[in-house]
């Protein structure tokens, strides 16, 4: 059977920071399901990244090139493996308070790119955002096993990680499960006014009858 290849869908929100580095960085989600831990390789470096993965089951070969709007930390950007996608948490090198302009270096629209509005937070809403939960990423730094030779300096080739040696599953709220979401859609209460609504039409009805 044939396997064809495509660009994964890709997902991104930003955070910036003047001051902290840790609050100065962008959200990637590479959707891929089905691709397992060993048919992964990223190819992580500060001006971009390259990235490819195999599925089996769906006799699909994943792949994505992409250059950067500007520079990463790579040593200090972070990955996690989930059955349906790779996230990254891509360190921004520089501080600033401002957001980047878009995410590629290219200033055109590409169709796989798509802004996660599930995470995505207004420039100025930022302070009042909710702190995300990381602790299921793996770092990049100090040869992550699987990692292949760092090299030196900001070339330094990340050749294939290994995604079976960092933590897997769904992290809280980064996904979760959209079947409670949508019962407690069904546990609303009326809208305000409805309830009053609903009281005159009875009084309406005693009194015709």
């Amino acid at each position: 059977m044939s396997t064809t290849q495509q660009t994964p869908e890709v997902l991104w929100a930003q955070r910036s920071s003047a001051t902290d580095p840790e609050k100065n960085f962008i959200y990637l989600t590479i959707s891929v399901p089905d691709v397992p831990a060993s048919n992964l390789k990223l190819d992580l470096k500060p001006q971009g990244l390259t990235f490819t993965g195999h599925s089996d089951s769906l006799k699909r070969t994943y792949h994505l090139e992409a250059e950067f709007y500007d520079e990463i930390d790579v040593a200090n950007s972070q990955v996690n493996h989930t059955g349906k996608n790779v996230e990254l948490k891509l360190r921004k090198k520089e501080l600033k308070a401002e957001y980047w302009p878009r995410l590629l270096k290219e200033a055109k629209k590409v169709h796989y790119l798509k802004t996660d509005f599930d995470k995505w937070v207004d420039e100025d809403e930022q302070n009042e955002a909710a702190e995300e939960d990381f602790s299921q990423f793996g770092g990049m730094e100090g040869g992550m096993p699987g990692m292949g030779g760092m090299g030196g300096g900001a070339g330094g080739d990340f050749g294939g990680i290994d995604f079976s040696k960092l933590g897997g599953g769904a992290m809280p709220g980064m996904g979760g499960d959209e079947e409670e979401d949508d019962e407690d859609d069904e546990d609303m209460p009326p809208l305000e006014g409805e309830e009053e609504e609903e009281g005159k039409a009875e009084e309406k009805k005693a009194e015709s009858s």
